[in-house]
């Protein structure tokens, strides 16, 4: 038979991840450090398996984050379980973590969180491509990621696609590209890139037979500011289409492959619970995405 895993000590696990200490932990929990260690050591002798990476912050190993992420969906059921039964009684709200990346946050994102009434959110902002990580870690209870994938333990659904231009000032047209070929252009002009995980605008290079994009780059790592860069001048970049249409309307951007765009597919992965506060939030995420971003 399956051993159990004692509750009180998978409990104690997930307080040092989020305390990031033993001691922290302890002050906590309100026991003794010594306690504390003696429930995660009984835990790793049980599971047989190293959990927590003794550093600073604690951080767990891939077979901690298993039963850290186990420990977070317990908490959640038994909230939603005392929510239901009406004896909560604590006056605290409901609260739900989320991985979304910046664009979506920027765009349409913000707007899906106002259709749920009674949750109080908690968002990490990340890549779309790496936001999935986060879930898998048990850190966040759901994510806007571009994996279709499932993590273990998750459901996934998909929400749509973000369209993204390539994008400059007019000036910056006239500077950099005038008499030059896109190719010659992209790998020499001035680009800016969200962060170094950013491999967008090298992906739209590549796409036409270069390397990377140019090596002068501005590094803006917001949605917002990352736009206002490019309106400005300092760089071409590739912009959510939603943020860049009033721009181009205006005449403060134009499109330098005109007829040219990158598509990312967005999903909606969330732990795989009958959690009536994550479905809710699944339900207005799914719908505010329909009428936002493009189908297929």
């Amino acid at each position: 038979m399956m051993p159990e895993l004692p509750l009180e000590q998978v409990r104690t696990l997930l307080a040092v991840v989020d305390e990031g200490t033993f001691d922290a932990a302890a002050a906590a929990l309100h026991v003794t450090p010594s306690a504390v260690s003696q429930r995660v050591k009984a835990l790793e002798q049980r599971t047989g398996r190293v959990l927590l990476q003794r550093t600073k912050p604690v951080r767990p190993t891939e077979s901690g984050a298993v039963l850290v992420r186990f420990a977070r969906q317990l908490a959640r059921l038994e909230r939603d379980a005392w929510g239901e039964l009406g004896l909560n009684g604590t006056g605290e709200p409901t609260r739900v973590s989320v991985a979304v990346n910046a664009d979506s946050l920027a765009t349409w994102f913000l707007p899906a969180l106002t259709r749920v009434a009674g949750l109080c959110y908690e968002l990490h902002r990340e890549d779309e491509d790496h936001t999935a990580a986060l879930l898998r870690e048990g850190l966040v209870m759901a994510a806007v990621t571009s994996s279709p994938d499932p993590v273990p333990g998750c459901t996934v659904r998909p929400l749509g696609r973000m369209r993204y231009l390539p994008v400059a000032a007019p000036e910056f047209t006239a500077a950099h590209l005038d008499g030059r070929s896109l190719p010659e252009a992209l790998s020499r002009a001035p680009v800016v890139v969200f962060d170094r995980k950013d491999d967008f605008q090298d992906a739209f290079a590549r796409r036409h037979g270069r390397a990377s994009a140019g090596p002068f780059r501005h590094h803006v790592p917001t949605s917002e500011g990352f736009l206002d860069a490019v309106a400005a001048g300092l760089g071409w970049g590739m912009v959510p289409e939603v943020q860049a249409g009033p721009l181009l309307d205006r005449g403060r951007l134009v499109v330098l492959a005109p007829g040219e765009w990158m598509d990312v597919t967005l999903y909606w992965q969330q732990w795989k619970l009958d959690s009536p506060a994550l479905a809710s939030l699944a339900e207005a995420v799914t719908t505010t995405a329909s009428q936002t971003l493009r189908r297929g």
